[in-house]
């Protein structure tokens, strides 16, 4: 085994325990608990876990998907976000390396993928999430050599700004709230992590998705035109492609259309 590839195991290892907090976040926040106390728990009997219980990806494959104390099923979303949270954690050392971007984006991809499996479960993006967030992607930003604090600041007014107008401009028409608060705040984080140019990119990759998904799902449900998908994970999916892929997709962009 080679230096490199025991060094990219090391680094999917860390994401995978990282993952593995990010569980106890998910199920938490929404519910306003502590994330640090008590101990991790069995959501259905409350029993405490032992640390053997808890290693990511192994425990839930050792314990076959159920509780050793009560035996209720252990949602597969537990190893997923662990799977898909030290999968982003290589892919960010693999796209920046050694420099002080990776820990920054790798804060960066925790944040996402918290967001997106709140949002999925319960229809919120906490303000104890976003905002908190929103600071420190403006602060980190003088830790990427590439984008300026006005980058990241223009960053946050344009991203807030054009989902807020787009809100309005929706209620306006329609006299329903099209998009929530939590949506707005979460593409203000976005821009301050990825500065404005990335706003436009990130807000046409998560509604071409959004629609690709959305559609189909509306006329399996019976063309129902008030089926209400959460918008965050799609914001998240198109930070996170804008983020690795970026500069391939720009230049592809470039050379079949310019």
């Amino acid at each position: 085994m080679t230096g490199t590839t025991l060094f990219s195991l090391l680094i999917f290892a860390l994401g995978l325990t990282i993952g593995s907090f990010l569980n106890v976040c998910i199920f938490r926040l929404p519910q306003g608990q502590s994330i640090v106390w008590p101990h991790s728990y069995c959501p259905f009997c409350r029993a405490s876990l032992r640390w053997y219980h808890n290693i990511p990806v192994a425990s839930f494959v050792f314990l076959r998907a159920r509780c050793s104390f009560c035996g209720q099923p252990i949602p597969l979303r537990y190893p997923l976000v662990e799977l898909i949270t030290g999968l982003l954690f290589l892919l960010v050392f693999l796209r920046f390396g050694f420099q002080w971007a990776t820990p920054v984006y790798w804060l960066f991809v925790s944040i996402l993928v918290t967001i997106s499996f709140i949002d999925l479960d319960h229809r919120i993006i906490p303000d104890v999430i976003s905002l908190p967030g929103v600071g420190a992607g403006f602060l980190l930003s003088f830790l990427i050599p590439w984008l300026s604090w006005l980058d990241s600041l223009l960053g946050v007014l344009i991203g807030g700004g054009l989902l807020y107008a787009v809100a309005v401009a929706y209620k306006l028409l329609r006299k329903v709230d099209g998009m929530g608060g939590g949506d707005i705040k979460l593409l203000a984080m976005i821009g301050a992590f990825l500065g404005w140019k990335a706003v436009f990119p990130v807000i046409f990759i998560s509604s071409a998705v959004g629609c690709l998904i959305g559609i189909p799902l509306m006329l399996f449900r019976g063309g129902d035109p008030q089926l209400a998908l959460p918008f965050g994970p799609f914001l998240a999916l198109g930070a996170l492609v804008y983020l690795l892929y970026g500069r391939i997709l720009i230049q592809w962009y470039v050379d079949c259309f310019l």
